[in-house]
């Protein structure tokens, strides 16, 4: 009798790994413990589906900040490249915007999730939805049993990509830990990463402002971790966007509240240059107040708040601004400051940091070293990158990987329980 390879998890690392395995002639069981498949692949990229980055393996590696080298293989045997000719021959064009995030050209990220589907319907994927997996175990013949209390089915492979804890109602709730935990495997704490952060600032009058080509900066002492430019918003409790969400990936590991954060707000333009702009605003407009002088120079929101900063009184005429107020006024400008509390919570981050200790695993293959033909796949892994579609890269690299090896054991195993 021949059994099954398994797939816990129908999400991007998951759907790949079933995928892979059964066009190398596999038989595949995936269970997926939501009614459908890809719920939280469905909404990424604000329901556009950023499903890559276009870019070489050395800069997708460069991209990813928690263990990189790790990837190497997964990066390198399924380059963004292969990701992308992957899908375009599933019939879904693909676009490159800005920064060489891939999307599908229709910015549908339903449309990814369906070209998915079919080729499993299409390879003869078993596909077992509204199934939670609750126990894999490890038979002296080498299969696995995997069961939800009720059914049990035997299986040559199991390849777990249950994904992290970061969209619980997507059915990512950590699962995949506690099957991990049970074979002895090693399981690091969890954080939330690419995550707003909560500032000591009052924000509640800027909730809702979006800044474009900005710099954000993060400090951990006299030392900059982070320095990125583009784009980030204002929200009630904090900031967000972009730019905020590639920061927390970096300063993920320890305390928001040991950072500081700056803003740039005139990042194209030097301190000398605006100084010289200034002064001639300020003398052909000496009889202004200075809010009202400076008004064009700055989202409305943000005129006050400032000049507040700078310690410069909104009504004093521009003519009267010393060369030190229009010092310190530059120094709010390109240094905006923000005073971060917190992360926010885990299940509002986009991915989760920490998971299964990559030691634990042989990068070539994604099979565990201690338990031969258990496979690990996507975000339930210690690895986690920079928004820009590198996430979802680590999924489908990983998810191929694994299917690939999990596959010639399948053969392998064919041979034996024969």
């Amino acid at each position: 009798m021949t059994y099954n390879i398994a797939v816990i998890g129908g999400g991007a690392a998951g759907m790949a790994a079933a995928i892979k395995a059964s066009m190398s002639g596999a038989g595949v069981t995936l269970y997926e413990r939501e009614g459908k498949l890809g719920r939280k692949l469905g909404i990424t990229g604000k329901g556009r589906c950023n499903v890559t980055n276009d870019c070489t393996p050395e800069e997708f590696m460069a991209s990813v900040v928690r263990n990189p080298k790790f990837l190497y293989s997964a990066a390198f045997r399924y380059p963004p490249s292969s990701i992308k000719e992957f899908f375009e021959k599933l019939s879904v064009p693909l676009k490159t915007e800005r920064g060489g995030r891939v999307f599908p050209v229709s910015d549908k990220a339903s449309d990814i999730v369906n070209a998915l589907r079919r080729e499993m319907k299409r390879l003869g994927v078993e596909v077992k939805t509204d199934f939670r997996v609750r126990e894999i175990a490890a038979s002296d013949d080498g299969t696995f049993s995997v069961s939800d209390g009720r059914a049990t089915a035997r299986h040559t492979a199991v390849i777990i990509c249950t994904g992290g804890v970061s969209y619980p109602l997507t059915g990512s709730t950590g699962d995949g830990y506690g099957f991990a935990e049970r074979f002895g495997i090693t399981v690091s704490d969890r954080y939330p990463s690419l995550v707003p952060i909560e500032t000591a600032e009052d924000t509640e009058e800027l909730a809702g402002l979006t800044l474009k080509n900005v710099r954000l900066s993060a400090m951990l002492g006299n030392k900059t971790v982070f320095s990125e430019f583009g784009e980030m918003l204002f929200t009630h409790f904090g900031v967000s966007g972009p730019l905020v969400l590639s920061a927390s990936a970096v300063m993920g590991g320890r305390d928001a509240s040991e950072y500081r954060l700056e803003i740039d707000l005139k990042a194209a333009v030097s301190e000398e240059d605006l100084d010289e702009r200034l002064s001639e605003l300020f003398r052909e407009g000496a009889a202004k107040d200075f809010v009202n002088a400076t008004a064009h120079l700055l989202p409305v929101k943000l005129v006050k708040r400032v000049a507040a900063i700078a310690k410069i009184p909104e009504r004093i005429k521009t003519g009267d601004v010393t060369r030190e107020m229009r010092r310190e006024y530059i120094k709010a400008l390109k240094h905006f400051p923000l005073t971060p509390v917190c992360y926010r919570p885990i299940d509002e981050a986009i991915v989760t940091r920490g998971g299964i200790n990559i030691k634990e695993i042989d990068p070539r293959t994604m099979e565990a070293k201690r338990v031969g033909g258990l496979y690990f796949a996507g975000e339930v892994i210690d690895v986690d990158a920079y928004t820009g579609g590198y996430n979802l890269q680590i999924a489908f690299s990983s998810g191929f990987l694994a299917g690939e090896a999990a596959a010639e054991r399948f053969f392998e195993m064919k041979d034996i329980l024969r």
